[in-house]
């Protein structure tokens, strides 16, 4: 069930050093990695053991990936300026002064002509370390004034906000507390692609005799390892949820000791859930009603019950309601309070980050104005604001990419009256829209310290290689902006040392007295509850609400939406097909998407049913389309989709189509989620026709 693990090399290299480091990438995983480097070129990247979680192994896109990604052709390694059309790729280098001049002026005309809102910083997840991630940049855009930017909408927020909504922040069980499991449900998580840590310890639980069952509409390759795989219809996942809880009432399965205890809402919740039959899941999920009875079967006789929730469920126009109402299933039946029992989501928030003081945020202007992220191509494009945007810089984020309705998007940053400054380690499909481009280092040439969201440990990786050309720092980026802008407050002259020091509470008992800035390259320290004991969620660590319990019934959502239950609100479908658009083999998120491995065509996998009845035959170059746009991809016959269902993975660059769009093209950006105002990249509805040859 593994990805791949990384191998020892056969017989050591002398003139190649091993260099510790850790892997930055968008990932719950963030595994620690040992680097080969010689002449100042990284020859492998492998996993190491210093994280004992992920313990050597290694996803394959990063074995063969990253090397390309620092030293290959693509790489950014001086200024550039733009000499020809937006989108052309055409720049000249010039001199970091001369970019430094040219972003001031930029930015000066917008905020002259219309003030320090004119201006937007256009970034998202790209490292993870805390200081690339998000320090001195914050620092930089919150003292000029700028338009700030909610990003968690675009991917994220909606799990995490149904996290909180029912726990508050505080840390979920942590992946290796899955040992102690008799039954472990993987929900809308593809394991082996994005959270591949996970599947060496499910494969254990399994040889022990714990049971594991799979819900995803796809027969993910974890699938094909599991008791049981419930292929329910995307989108449809709170019918399930609501229909068991109901189900396990009536089988009196429910621990009323810990309802008492522990659980705030729970007769709302209950009232609610008895609206959901199991005839429902039968005509609405499109489960069966001895896939139906045998979760529930299986629910009431575990001990130790844990839930893995990946992104997918968020994905869909009932996605928050969908991912509160599989973790409520936990709290009703009393699995929580003991090890192998719990939510497996946020283990990070352990880690005791102190965001506001490395990001600056005693400099944000309160009236300052937040954009959803999601609208960024909408508001370029509104002529009738009272305050345009008019400079953007984009950076940590390829957006043309990654963002729904892409086709909009890259007509909002084709407006020549807009200055768009970008920074980032490759020219990507975004820097193709860039006025002016800064060289940003790789993560392998640069200090910074490491959280995560799927793991509990903490981590801090030095640079292995030195800067390559011209490129810096994010950090070093920003400190030069600051000062050519004029901003001599000290929070702009702290060093990356500092910064390590500020992005943590350093009197954590973990840290044992370390500065984060001297935890050791070769260990990884795992946070735990305060006492040092395992975080066990109300064992050692409370539920972090108002009211000190789980709360199945959020009055902050019912303030918010109108409704602080689950609910279903489907979306009608307006063609044939569904397009879901996951996680890649070959890139995480749109990284890497300029390598070897995404060259060419992406595939779309269609159930044969589909192919049959449309004619079509595997490896045929189709057009998937609807009133966005038009895709090319290549087919792939497969019985792991239901019918009706396409799916084709997202993170690929637009010279993968032959219409120069992809399927983020076909993404709406206007339908969102039920909560968090969230992008619904899975209620895509799409036709397919073969490519003319």
């Amino acid at each position: 069930m593994r990805d791949t693990a990384s191998p020892a090399p056969s017989s050591p290299d002398p003139s190649v050093k091993q260099h510790p480091s850790v892997c930055p990438l968008d990932c719950p995983d963030t595994c620690s990695l040992t680097v080969g480097v010689a002449d100042d070129q990284i020859t492998s990247v492998r996993g190491s053991r210093a994280n004992p979680l992920t313990d050597a192994v290694v996803c394959n896109k990063v074995m063969r990936s990253f090397a390309g990604f620092v030293h290959g052709p693509n790489r950014l390694t001086h200024p550039l300026r733009r000499t020809g059309p937006r989108g052309s790729g055409t720049y000249e280098p010039f001199s970091w002064d001369e970019a430094l001049d040219l972003i001031h002026a930029g930015f000066t005309r917008a905020i002259t002509a219309h003030g320090p809102q004119s201006v937007l910083p256009f970034n998202y997840a790209g490292p993870h370390g805390e200081l690339a991630g998000g320090s001195m940049d914050r620092r930089f855009f919150y003292k000029m004034g700028a338009t700030r930017l909610n990003r968690g909408p675009l991917c994220g927020a909606v799990r995490g906000g149904a996290y909180e909504s029912l726990f508050g922040p505080a840390p979920g069980m942590p992946p290796q507390q899955v040992l102690q499991s008799d039954l472990v449900l993987v929900w809308g998580n593809n394991v082996t692609v994005s959270n591949l840590h996970m599947a060496p310890l499910l494969k254990q639980i399994r040889a022990k005799g714990a049971r594991l069952v799979v819900i995803d509409p796809k027969r993910t390759k974890i699938a094909e390892h599991c008791d049981l795989h419930l292929q329910l219809i995307p989108g449809t996942d709170v019918v399930l949820a609501m229909a068991l809880a109901a189900e396990l009432e009536r089988r009196d399965a429910l621990d009323q000791a810990f309802i008492d205890q522990w659980i705030k809402g729970a007769d709302q919740y209950l009232h609610a859930a008895r609206a959901y039959t199991p005839d429902q899941v039968v005509e609405v999920c499109g489960l069966s009603l001895a896939e139906f009875h045998q979760l529930a079967d299986w629910i009431t006789q575990a001990s130790c019950m844990s839930t893995s929730l990946g992104n997918g469920i968020e994905r869909g126009r009932s996605g928050g309601s969908g991912l509160r109402a599989a973790m409520a299933l936990q709290a009703l039946t009393g699995h929580h309070g003991r090890l192998g029992a719990g939510v497996l989501a946020k283990p990070g928030l352990a880690v005791p980050k102190t965001t506001d003081r490395l990001q600056g945020a005693r400099l944000i202007d309160p009236d300052s104005r937040v954009f959803n992220i999601l609208d960024v191509a909408r508001k370029l494009l509104d002529q009738n604001m009272r305050i345009p945007v008019k400079a953007v810089m984009i950076y940590n984020h390829n957006p043309v990419a990654t963002h729904p309705d892409q086709a909009r998007l890259i007509k909002a940053l084709s407006q020549e009256d807009i200055f768009i400054a970008g920074s980032d380690v490759a020219m990507t499909d975004s820097m193709r829209m860039c006025d002016v481009i800064l060289p940003a280092a790789s993560h392998f040439e640069y200090d910074d310290v490491y959280g995560a969201y799927g793991q509990n440990y903490l981590q801090r990786a030095a640079p292995v290689i030195p800067l390559v050309g011209e490129s810096l720092p994010n950090t070093e980026i920003f400190r030069r902006l600051a000062a050519r802008f004029g901003y001599d407050d000290p929070l702009f002259q702290t060093s990356d040392a500092e910064l390590m020091d500020q992005a943590l509470d350093n009197d954590h008992p973990q840290l044992a007295g370390l500065r984060p800035s001297e935890i050791p390259l070769d260990q990884a320290l795992e946070i735990t509850a305060p006492d040092g004991a395992a975080p066990i969620l109300c064992d050692t660590i409370a539920p972090a609400t108002a009211s000190g319990k789980i709360e199945l019934f959020s009055d902050g959502y019912e303030a918010r939406y109108g409704f602080g239950l689950p609910r279903y609100d489907p979306v009608p479908r307006s063609a044939p097909f569904v397009l879901i658009t996951p996680s890649s083999a070959k890139r995480t998120n749109a990284t890497f998407g300029d390598q070897p491995p995404s060259d060419g065509a992406e595939v779309v996998e269609m159930h044969p049913q589909d192919a049959a009845s449309e004619n079509l035959c595997d490896g045929d170059i189709l057009e998937i389309f609807n009133a966005q746009g038009v895709v090319t991809l290549r087919l792939k016959i497969s019985d792991t989709t239901r019918p009706g269902v396409l799916y084709s993975p997202k993170g690929t660059w637009r010279a993968s189509s032959a219409t120069g769009l992809t399927v983020n093209a076909l993404i709406p950006a206007d339908i969102r989620t039920d909560t968090e105002d969230g992008a619904c990249y899975n209620e895509t509805f799409v036709d397919v026709r073969r490519a003319a040859s």
